[in-house]
């Protein structure tokens, strides 16, 4: 009896400890190159409940049972199971493609399986982001997502780029996406380090955006930074080296040509004269009285190609060392970067120092904290300052031919040392003597902390910081002639000093229902904060060129001092559920709860919801097993995103300062500056997505189709009021009208080879948008936004798109026939003058005559793979897009004053009558110009985007000097561009081409571009 007691004891001591709970946690890798692989399912086999791994490959889990078994299982890898018998740590190496890494995104305030997704998401990897040398995230994006349009606008150093999501759906608002790095919203991509970046997440429909509210009208661009990893640290470095070269020419007059132009057009002068006044030059081109210019015999001694002693080929280089590595319970990151670039202007340069650290800690089973320091320091030369003004790329145009750059003594040659020529110095002193220094310091990051209350459920709080300084500086020397002579040179200094922080908190519960049924559901709250103070000083009149901006103090004449700051706060509550019903079901519902400063008390708030739903036809059981069909996903969302972003104060009353004499000294009046709109509130667009997701012959072809209707109502216009009211801002936002975008995206990749030796595959992007003014103000007048440049440009009329150009329709020149002569004189011309259509009444005749925005852009991309060797290109093509070479208006509309384009050597003559340019005569006589149909082109191309050859040694080969992987590589940017356009290239924006302000009315005109230079690199990477 007692030997049968002790047997019981012994029993239910082990029963009990059988019962009780261990822990078991570790990482999850893939098998091809030991990178962590978030998103893992982690179950136990034949129970309910598990976990995922985070975004770093780590999980844990509570086991009852010391005989339990571990299913690790993830789309595309071949699951496994394993023992947790005596086990607290359990590492694992899952095998499959590699492509399946792209099955896990990152979402807003989590990740998801892409299996698992409602919404219209793209991924770009990092491998596909740096392919070629880019200064900035934005020009990185250029042709990797359908959907998204990309315009490199100007070719300065470190200059961004223009990013637009499913077209234009705002006036007077911003239209950029906002980028959100490592959970921080907001940043402005250009200061991020492009070799910094994991993946890139670009969230397109409203019910992957939604979830950013009142910001996320205009898509979501997700950045996730490159972190730690767990084991020995790793250690790469990459260098690239680039040549930048002028590829594409605008040509102008040699010198005889100008020469002989420059008599013909004072010969014709009598012709236009309404007195009959013979007009003759101030002094004659020739030798008497240009004796530094022509021979003896009145040919000019120089010959002087702008254009090719401007634009020198330019080398920049850039150099990134990472380091990452770490134990199971604290991994690290630190990365190096270093970015000096050159441009095609002289003296135009861009430099960038970056510093990153990340630390991410298990602190205990249930608590992890980490965070990442982000350290920018940036220097900007920018020459190429004003829409056009007497700056370098217009000089390179307009300069004279006969002009050295320097004469023999030394000092520079300029259009001024000619009487009667219009002008500023010549390019190149220009360059050394008038520029901006953009001076930028960021510091940029996070820290946070996870609690782990249960298996199922998790508390995140995030703080997030973004804090820069700007200081610009300008000088323009006082030798400068047209530029800043009569001022004694001008130097100014504007000071910009910006902070943003943000705290999210929210709550994550992962949990299986049962083995059909899983959710994931998320509620949190968020507070931000976003502010800068500004402060400027300007000197002029200095005794000598030495001190520029540097000590103000040398100047005599001092202008006022200003000072600003400003602030604007925005509160937030949030939630979304995903629900999974055997994984052929998915529901996805989201909501957030925006309040913002901007906006009066009545409508600081408002609540943007989205809902969506797929289908995966494929997990039905009669598509299960088809050797057709891998794949077959559809999926349907609708939502509701705001826009906020006009800047601030906007529904209050404002005062400005201003001076006046009283009792004869000055003093200082307050002025009425803006009037206010207390009934202000959010734009709001309304957003409906269909999409396809279709892969065929197990994933070899995946085709990935969407359409959408996006419509934004409630706009948030400037609409004028009188002069009259007595406020000197003459307009007040107001919301009015509505603006519809639709379109169809495409996505088409195939793998044409795959085997031991050879890999083959082509990627097909295309996108279709139709963009739409449904309605404007109380009549539907018509909106003329500017820019003004000799006449409206653009308009904004019912029923035509955002971006129309607005002008004269130019039909030739007036010839010598009798009609011609009659018409001409009708409207104060002769034969010879440019011919336009006019109105019945004799009044111009003005329409919409072209479109700033494609109708189509597309990329077609071929990567191949041959042992170790690959060779990979982009082509891109953007179709139904016209650009304005409005430079046509002071290079081809008149002469005389500076040189002209070659095209008018096809200039009106009594012999040359079919022409659409108009006769040369000396300027006091020339016909005004017009924004016309001559000046709006085709800006359809074909550009030769990308092409990269490299070289990966032998691995085997490696490992006796110790090196894990080396590459080289040879690559070509901008190799060939098929255009009809007559300007350097058709993608341009002259008036405006920054980031951060609604720049859609200036897209497509071209005064006086930079020329977007052929790129050559050669690269190398090295990993240990």
């Amino acid at each position: 009896m007692k030997k049968y007691v002790i047997y019981s004891i012994l029993f239910a001591l082990l029963s009990i400890q059988a019962m009780a709970q261990s822990k078991i946690a570790g990482t999850v890798t893939d098998a091809k190159d030991n990178s962590p692989m978030p998103g893992v399912s982690v179950t136990i086999k034949g129970a309910q409940g598990g976990t995922q791994t985070d975004v770093n490959g780590k999980y844990s889990i509570d086991v009852s049972d010391g005989n339990s078994v571990l299913v690790f299982s993830f789309i595309g890898y071949t699951s496994q199971e394993i023992s947790a018998a005596g086990k607290t740590t359990v590492d694992v190496k899952l095998a499959g493609e590699a492509k399946a890494i792209n099955e896990v995104v990152v979402i807003g305030y989590g990740t998801a399986r892409r299996s698992d997704l409602t919404g219209a998401v793209s991924t770009v990897r990092a491998e596909q982001l740096l392919d070629k040398p880019a200064p900035n995230l934005s020009q990185a994006l250029e042709g990797k997502v359908a959907g998204v349009d990309v315009s490199v606008n100007s070719a300065a150093p470190g200059s961004p780029a223009k990013v637009r999501i499913r077209g234009i759906g705002s006036i007077n608002s911003n239209v950029d996406p906002v980028y959100v790095v490592d959970g921080v919203v907001g940043v402005d991509p250009n200061s991020i380090n492009p070799n910094d970046i994991a993946s890139i997440e670009v969230l397109k429909d409203a019910s992957s955006t939604a979830i950013y509210g009142v910001r996320g009208a205009n898509g979501i661009i997700m950045v996730t930074t490159k972190r730690g990893r767990s084991g020995p640290a790793q250690i790469s470095y990459e260098f690239n080296g680039n040549v930048s070269e002028l590829n594409r020419h605008v040509k102008t007059l040699d010198a005889q040509q100008f020469v002989d132009v420059y008599n013909q057009a004072f010969a014709n002068g009598q012709k236009f004269a309404t007195d009959g006044a013979v007009q003759t030059p101030a002094k004659p081109l020739n030798h008497a009285n240009f004796p530094l210019l022509f021979d003896v015999n009145d040919k000019p001694l120089y010959n002087t190609n702008w254009e090719k002693e401007t634009y020198k080929p330019a080398f920049s280089q850039s150099h990134q060392l990472n380091i990452q590595g770490g134990t199971d319970k604290s991994l690290y990151s630190l990365s190096l970067g270093y970015l000096n670039q050159k441009g095609l202007a002289p003296t135009s340069a861009f430099k960038r120092y970056s510093i990153k650290l990340t630390m991410d800690n298990d602190v205990k089973d249930w608590l992890k904290v980490g965070g990442s320091v982000n350290l920018i320091a940036s220097r900007q030369r920018m020459v190429t300052d004003g829409n056009g003004g007497l700056n370098v790329p217009r000089d390179v145009i307009e300069e004279v031919p006969i002009l050295p750059i320097k004469y023999p003594d030394g000092t520079w040659a300029n259009n001024y040392d000619i009487d009667g020529l219009e002008g500023a110095p010549n390019p190149i002193n220009v360059a050394n003597n008038r520029y901006t220094l953009n001076n930028t310091t960021q510091m940029l990051g996070n820290i946070y902390a996870t609690f782990k209350i249960t298996n199922d459920l998790e508390f995140k709080t995030d703080f997030g910081y973004d804090l820069n300084t700007q200081k610009n500086n300008f000088y323009s020397s006082l030798a400068l002639k047209h530029l800043s002579y009569d001022q004694g040179g001008v130097a100014n200094i504007n000071e910009y000093s910006n902070y943003y922080w943000q705290s999210e908190n929210y709550l994550t519960w992962n949990k299986k229902v049962n083995d059909r049924q899983r959710f994931t559901a998320l509620l949190g709250f968020s507070l931000s904060r976003n502010g800068f103070e500004r402060v400027r000083a300007e000197t002029q009149n200095f005794i000598d060129d030495a001190f520029q901006y540097n000590n103000l103090n040398a100047g005599s004449v001092r202008s006022a001092s200003e000072s600003d700051a400003q602030s604007n706060q925005l509160n937030s509550v949030y939630g979304r559920i995903s629900y999974n019903i055997d994984e052929k079901y998915l529901f996805t519902a989201t909501g957030r709860y925006d309040g913002s400063s901007r906006f009066s008390a009545k409508n600081k708030y408002s609540f943007f919801p989205s809902f969506g739903a797929a289908w995966r036809v494929s997990q039905e059981d009669f598509l299960k097993g088809n050797t057709t069909i891998s794949n077959l996903k559809l999926r349907a969302s609708v939502g509701v995103t705001g826009n906020q972003e006009i800047g601030n104060y906007r529904s209050l009353g404002q005062y400005g300062t201003g001076q006046t004499v009283l009792n004869g000294a000055a003093a200082i009046t307050l002025l009425p500056s803006y009037l206010g709109n207390p009934d202000l509130k959010w734009e709001r667009t309304t957003q409906v997505d269909g999409g396809l997701e279709l892969g065929l012959f197990n994933d070899r072809i995946n085709l990935e189709l969407d359409y959408y209707n996006r419509t934004t109502n409630d706009l948030l216009l400037q609409a004028p009021i009188p002069w009259s009211a007595g406020y000197t801002t003459a307009n007040v936002y107001k919301n009015v009208g509505s603006v519809r975008n639709s379109g169809v995206e495409l996505s088409l990749t195939t793998v044409n080879v795959r085997n031991k030796n050879f890999q083959w595959t082509t990627t097909f992007l295309a996108t279709a948008n139709k963009n739409k003014v449904l309605k404007l103000n109380a009549g539907n007048a018509d909106i003329f936004p500017g820019p003004n440049f000799l006449g409206q440009n653009y308009v904004i009329r019912v029923g035509e798109p955002i971006g129309a150009f607005y002008g004269m329709t130019r039909v030739g020149t007036y010839s010598t026939s009798a009609a011609d002569v009659a018409e001409a004189a009708s409207h104060g011309l002769k034969s010879g003058d440019r011919k336009y259509i006019y109105n019945a009444d004799g009044s111009p005749y003005y329409s919409v005559i072209g479109h700033a925005y494609p109708d189509w852009t597309g990329t077609f991309s071929s990567s191949m793979r041959y042992k170790n060797w690959d060779f990979s290109f982009d082509i891109r093509f953007v179709e139904g897009v016209n650009t304005s070479a409005n430079f046509k208006h002071s290079s081809e509309d008149r002469q005389t004053i500076s040189n002209s384009l070659a095209t008018v050597l096809n200039a009106w003559t009594p012999t040359n009558q079919d022409t659409y340019i108009s006769q040369v005569r000396n300027y006091k006589y020339a016909q005004d110009s017009h924004f016309d149909t001559w000046w709006v082109e085709d800006g359809s191309f074909i550009r030769g985007q990308n092409f990269v050859l490299g070289y990966n040694f032998p691995a085997d080969n490696l490992k006796k000097i110790n090196i894990n992987r080396l590459r080289i590589y040879a690559s070509v940017q901008n190799l060939f561009l098929i255009t009809k356009y007559t300007g350097y290239d058709p993608e341009v924006d002259t008036f405006n081409s920054g980031y951060g302000s609604n720049t859609a009315f200036s897209q497509g005109l071209d005064f006086f571009s930079v020329p977007r230079p052929r790129v050559w690199n050669l690269g190398v990477q090295v990993g240990f």
